[in-house]
Order: C-alpha cells, then sequence, then structure tokens
C-alpha cells in the first residue's frame, strides 16, 4: 500500500461535518485531502434546513458543549453573512418550555419565553444562526483550498486502505457500510421550497398528538417549508402528497403563505445514531483513525464543536 507522508490527513466525507474538521485541520498545519464519494452539493448537508438548535442527537450533554461552541462560530460568521452564508435570525420555537435549571438554555444569549401574541401555547423566542447550506458549503471548501487542502471526488471502500497516516472518518450514512455500523441508520426528511411572500422570522412547531414537526426558515431567495421524520425510509424521491400535508401545516401557521410559487423539492436522509461516534482506533502500522459520524439531525448545529474534538483525537 502507498504511503502518505507524515502529517498528511486524509478526511473521507464532504459534507458539512467533513468540510469543517478538514478546515481546522489544515489551519492548525496538517496537509488535508478530502476523498469524496459526491460533492458537497449533493450531500445531505445542501438540503439541511440549518437551523442551530440540538435535535435528534446524543449523547446530550457533550452535545450541548459541541452545540454552544458552534454557536459562537456562526455568531462571529454572521458578521459576513452574504460570504459565510450565516445569518442570524429572530423566531420561535413552539411547544418548548424556558428550563431555568438548565444551564445550557442561560449560555443561548436572548433566549426567552415568546408571548402569546408570537406563538399560542409554550415557546421560546430565540435569536439563532440560519445558514443558507449551499453557499456555507461553498465556503467551506474554498477556505480549506486557501488552508493548503485539496478536495477529490474519489469513493473509498475500506478506510484501512486509505494511505495516510491520520485518516477521518466523516461519511454520515455512509459509514453504515463503510464500517459494518448497524445503529447507524437514515431519518428521511422532505423539504418543500417556495417563493418568500416577506416572512422575516422562522417558526419551528411541534405537534405532540401526530408527532410532527412543523417549520418555516426563511433565507434570502426562498422560504424553507418541512418536515418530516420518516425512521429507516431511505427512498430520497420527494413524495407530491407529503409535500401537500407540508403546505397545509406551514400555512396553518403563517396564514400569508398561501399559494406561494413552489420552487422545488428536496429530500435528505439524516444520519441518525443512538449516540455520535467521535473517538479514535489505530490502524495498521501505527496510522490512525478518527471517527466523526451519526449527528442525526443535528450535523449543522454541532459542526464546529464535533471538528474541534476531531481534531483533537487526530493529534498524534
Amino acid at each position: 500500500m502507498q504511503t502518505a507522508p507524515d502529517g498528511d490527513v486524509i478526511v473521507v466525507g464532504s459534507g458539512v461535518i467533513g468540510l469543517t474538521t478538514a478546515v481546522l485541520l489544515a489551519e492548525g498545519g496538517s496537509r488535508v485531502r478530502v476523498w469524496t464519494r459526491e460533492p458537497a452539493e449533493l450531500t445531505t448537508s445542501a438540503v439541511a434546513g440549518a437551523l442551530w438548535w440540538p435535535y435528534r442527537i446524543e449523547p446530550l450533554a457533550s452535545a450541548r458543549e459541541w452545540a454552544l461552541h458552534s454557536l459562537a462560530v456562526y455568531t462571529e460568521l454572521a458578521a459576513r453573512a452574504e460570504e459565510t452564508g450565516v445569518r442570524m435570525v429572530e423566531g420561535v420555537q413552539g411547544e418548548t418550555r424556558l428550563d431555568a435549571r438548565d444551564p445550557w438554555t442561560a449560555r443561548v444569549p436572548g433566549l426567552r419565553t415568546a408571548t402569546p401574541e408570537e406563538h399560542p401555547g409554550p415557546a421560546l423566542w430565540a435569536r439563532l444562526p440560519l445558514i443558507d447550506m449551499p453557499v456555507h458549503l461553498r465556503w467551506l471548501r474554498e477556505r480549506l483550498l486557501r488552508a493548503g487542502g485539496t478536495v477529490e471526488v474519489r469513493a473509498v471502500a475500506d478506510l484501512a486502505e486509505v494511505p495516510a497516516p491520520v485518516v477521518v472518518n466523516c461519511t454520515g450514512l455512509g459509514a453504515r457500510e463503510l464500517v459494518r455500523d448497524p445503529s447507524l441508520r437514515p431519518v428521511r426528511g422532505q423539504l418543500v421550497i417556495v417563493e418568500n411572500p416577506g416572512l422575516r422570522t422562522y417558526v419551528v412547531s411541534a405537534d405532540a398528538a401526530t408527532g410532527t414537526t412543523t417549520y418555516l426558515f426563511p433565507q434570502p431567495d426562498r422560504l424553507v417549508l418541512g418536515g418530516t421524520a420518516d425512521e429507516d425510509d431511505w427512498s430520497t424521491t420527494p413524495e407530491p402528497a407529503v409535500a401537500e400535508r407540508i403546505v397545509e401545516r406551514c400555512t396553518r401557521l403563517r396564514p400569508e403563505i398561501a399559494g406561494a410559487r413552489v420552487l422545488g423539492h428536496r429530500v435528505g436522509l439524516r444520519p441518525v445514531r443512538d449516540s455520535v461516534r467521535l473517538e479514535r482506533e489505530k490502524l495498521s502500522g501505527g496510522r490512525l483513525l478518527v471517527h466523526n459520524y451519526g449527528h442525526g439531525g443535528a450535523g449543522v448545529t454541532v459542526a464546529w464543536g464535533c471538528a474541534r474534538e476531531a481534531a483533537r483525537l487526530a493529534s498524534r
């Protein structure tokens, strides 16, 4: 097997987890190559709704720390929104209460109980990062290239055969087959993209009776409507009946979107695992394999915190 020069790192996967990890490694002095089965624009990350908020991710205590570190980074990136794709947007987290006993909530700036005018029933009002993922992924890739990294479209069948002293596994749902991890499973999310009639705030509302979560995320040139959480569903084909129900639910929350022109449909498969796998193991010849996958629906939310931890684990 060909061996790479000492100090080389190959990151496998180019979603938000892979690119963010690669950026930190490259800026830390490593010679980084990203190997990806498909360009970032075709990954699950590219279709994420991408509001910062811990969702479907364990272990919860670690996830909150990863999320809070990422929140600090995104807050800084929002100062260059057009470049980074990150904006700070106000809105409602419906059916959620403020728990003063939880130290996590005190560390989210501006988090407060929503007024009845803002949302009927228990809800929180917060100013949070909302990320335009196509713009953000492009910015991450350009930042990696400026740091001396490279990106190659190249499939990997065996991580043990990747020719580098350090290999970082950021393959998301692909890790199910790549490392034989049956605990990793898809949770399908479908979105509808419509013209924005002028909404500037986001809404997230959970219906305990039906188990559905409805959300509206305003991006600069569109409104993202969602969503679904279909366990163990591998289909990436949008379903028209599901799309109709998403629009109906969103219209009940914000009647002004009734009749908004549909621009497109998106489907992504969240890589859900009982717990994020963020650890390292030894390969033959003293090489190192770092795993960073299984982030469920919170990959964007924890990306910078997990990347920081993965970079630490990758240090030899």
